[in-house]
């Protein structure tokens, strides 16, 4: 049998100690998967493993992920430190540079230095395997790096955050508060303390960005991602997207247009039935729209054991010999993609509005809609009382109004909100949530 595959991983937090116990307790399926033993050899880490179980008296430690990354005992290295900054970058960096091929689950720091690792990897004729950065344990990266042939990706969405899409789950299907769900997703470590990256859409612009690069062939432009995140969502939201036939998620979309590339990421109106409304949980769900097939792929996004299975599939891959660009094409093929502004957006639209109760308010609304020539797909008022009717407690309320419009541009709808608002007839702010097809 060939000269076994030496690895050294840097990084044991959840996903680094989960491929460390693969990687030792698979030897024999790998090495037959592989046609070679893949042997771990050596780590970095500044704490200790968060598997308090995992032996690692037979491994090599190396104190700095930079001399590890260098040193000559290894053959790949594994980097599962995090962060789009060093010591993750300059350890990336010093492997590739010597023609070392590199496995990594950072998102962030393929968001915003990919290409310029993937440059070093080409030039070196090095791997930069990343099938770990996107939704865990779907092979999404694979699919289209090297399962579409000739196909033409017109558009591809999903949920790519577990996170959110659990909290949102939960608040639908229990009832609960947006801030409740939160505590309850910090208490059972699916948000960390600090959960702006995750509810605040930042995550999942990341895998976006990504994505859109394997699918349209162009340069991660991480900076041309819409954010908005679920921050402002309400369980009023999610029980009127019910009543109208639809779901709330928080999807990331890329899609091809008339003005360029459009990348955004924001809660969105999914139609009920559809496979995206009924992914619930901590799962992820990718759909990919090409010339050819529509295709949809489901499973968990995050974990040790899901994200772990990718990381090691990557290591098994370089073990066989089995290479691919980074990016799915020589790295100069790459375009610089045009960038579509949200505001030339088309789509229909969901709108909540807290209107003032008096006489007028109905035909001000319809009107400046008019005048920016939406149309108007349903209108619901929501009852103030506990059972509808003329609640004294809720009579002076503002009366809530969900409208559905039919297909119009961002640019239109932000006009007829903002003259909405100026003409006084509402007590809060606007909720506004895009409806994808």
């Amino acid at each position: 049998m060939a000269e076994p595959l030496r690895v050294g991983l840097a990084g044991l937090g959840t996903v680094g100690s989960a491929v460390a116990s693969m990687i030792m307790r698979s030897r024999a399926a790998l090495a037959e998967r592989a046609g070679r033993p893949i042997d771990l050899v050596a780590y970095a880490s500044k704490d200790p493993p968060k598997d308090s179980s995992l032996d690692l008296s037979k491994l090599r430690k190396v104190a700095d992920p930079v001399a590890l990354a260098r040193d000559g005992g290894i053959d790949v290295f594994v980097e599962l430190m995090g962060g789009e900054g060093d010591p993750a970058k300059s350890s990336v960096e010093a492997a590739l540079s010597i023609g070392r091929s590199v496995v990594t689950a950072n998102k962030a720091l393929l968001a915003r230095h990919g290409v310029a690792l993937a440059r070093i990897a080409e030039a070196k004729q090095a791997a930069l395997c990343f099938e770990a950065a996107v939704a865990g344990g779907i092979p999404i990266v694979k699919t289209l790096r090297e399962g579409l042939g000739g196909s033409r990706v017109t558009r591809i969405y999903g949920i790519l955050n577990g996170t959110c899409n659990y909290i949102l789950t939960r608040m639908f299907k229990e009832r609960m508060s947006f801030a409740d769900c939160l505590k309850e997703a910090q208490r059972l470590g699916y948000a960390e303390a600090d959960p702006t990256f995750d509810i605040g859409g930042f995550d999942t612009a990341h895998k976006l960005a990504i994505l859109t690069s394997l699918a349209f062939g162009t340069e991660v432009d991480a900076e041309a991602v819409h954010v908005e995140g679920i921050e402002s969502i309400s369980l009023a939201d999610l029980e009127t997207a019910d009543e109208l036939g639809y779901r709330v998620k928080l999807l990331g979309v890329a899609q091809r247009t008339s003005a360029g590339i459009e990348q955004r990421v924001h809660p969105t109106m999914v139609r009920q039935g559809t496979v995206i409304a009924g992914v619930d949980g901590v799962l992820n769900a990718i759909a990919i729209d090409a010339d050819t097939m529509e295709l949809t792929l489901m499973g968990p996004g995050a974990g040790g054991a899901a994200t772990s299975a990718s990381v090691v599939a990557d290591i098994a891959d370089l073990a066989a010999g089995r290479r691919a660009p980074s990016f799915g094409r020589p790295i100069g093929s790459l375009t610089k993609p045009e960038r579509a502004p949200i505001q030339r957006h088309e789509g229909g639209y969901y709108i909540r509005l807290a209107a003032v109760d008096r006489p007028g308010t109905a035909a001000t609304i319809a009107r400046r809609m008019a005048d920016e020539n939406i149309s108007l797909e349903s209108i619901m008022q929501r009852r103030r009382g506990p059972h509808g009717g003329d609640d004294p407690k809720t009579a002076n309320k503002p009366a809530p109004v969900a409208l559905i419009t039919y297909a119009t541009s961002e640019d239109a709808m932000r006009r007829a909100l903002a003259a909405i608002e100026q003409d006084g007839v509402l007590a809060e702010k606007p909720q506004v949530i895009r409806i994808e097809k």
